[in-house]
């Protein structure tokens, strides 16, 4: 595991990098392209040298990335080849079970599907190019207040979505918007939601 003390610089082919995770919030990926293609030359230099992707080295020496999966999908789309990456742990040596119980235990995994499902590790995408739009990130950026014009400028956020932690809460006064089950289930991790989502959702199936 000395790749997990020792991080490693390196440049990688986006449509090399595989992703850890089923969806992305497509109105997320659009907003990130709008930004990019604001920037100028020099801006864009200095931005790809800024925004490393966080990646895990794994089985048959392939690179998943465990972060920014927006941004590296919206650069794949505006046709940028190649990405700076931050290798923070090097596990190609680990069989392929042994791989996934690891990064899932390290909280790298989030293999949901946009209706909440859990997936197997092989049904992955590929590619950011195959990475599909979560329905429920975009209903989140649009409770946080992340509207698509300024027309809703007047619309008042709801929820506080923290995306790092992957946390939902409800803002102050909005539980009367809510009522008590949505001030419950907003204190809950999002992942936790996920899973209680896909839970209903494998009942449904039964």
């Amino acid at each position: 595991m000395n790749g997990m003390r020792n991080p490693i610089l390196t440049t990688v082919a986006i449509k090399e990098l595989r992703p850890t995770q089923m969806t992305v919030g497509m109105r997320e990926v659009q907003a990130k392209r709008q930004r990019w293609r604001e920037k100028n030359d020099q801006q864009v230099e200095k931005y790809l040298s800024r925004h490393m992707m966080p990646v895990i080295r794994g089985p048959k020496d392939r690179f998943y990335i465990i972060d920014h999966h927006h941004l590296t999908r919206a650069l794949y789309e505006e046709k940028v080849k190649e990405v700076l990456v931050i290798v923070v742990a090097n596990l190609k040596r680990l069989e392929k079970d042994e791989f996934w119980t690891f990064i899932d235990n390290r909280g790298w995994l989030p293999p949901f599907d946009a209706d909440g499902r859990r997936c197997s590790t092989d049904e992955l995408p590929k590619s950011v190019a195959d990475l599909t739009d979560d329905l429920l990130s975009n209903v989140l950026d649009l409770l946080a207040g992340r509207y698509p014009s300024e027309e809703f400028s007047e619309l008042r956020p709801r929820i506080v979505w923290d995306r790092v932690a992957g946390t939902v809460r409800a803002r102050d006064g909005a539980q009367r918007v809510l009522g008590d089950g949505g001030r419950e289930r907003c204190g809950l991790p999002l992942r936790a939601q996920r899973e209680e989502q896909g839970d209903r959702h494998q009942k449904k199936a039964e």
